[in-house]
């Protein structure tokens, strides 16, 4: 959404990106699962794919 990331994930796993996004929100507001601090980490950890070959 902000960084692409569910996107980005959803897209090397060749799942479907609404789909994805819609979990992600789901398990957001779940209280076991932390999901901007995970959301900020893995924006941070992915890549670019402008460099990827």
């Amino acid at each position: 959404m902000i960084g692409g990331v569910i996107a980005g994930f959803c897209e090397h796993f060749q799942w479907n990106v609404t789909i994805g996004r819609i979990i992600y929100v789901l398990l957001t507001f779940t209280s076991w699962f932390a999901g901007i601090p995970v959301y900020l980490i893995l924006w941070l950890l992915m890549e670019n794919p402008d460099y990827v070959n």
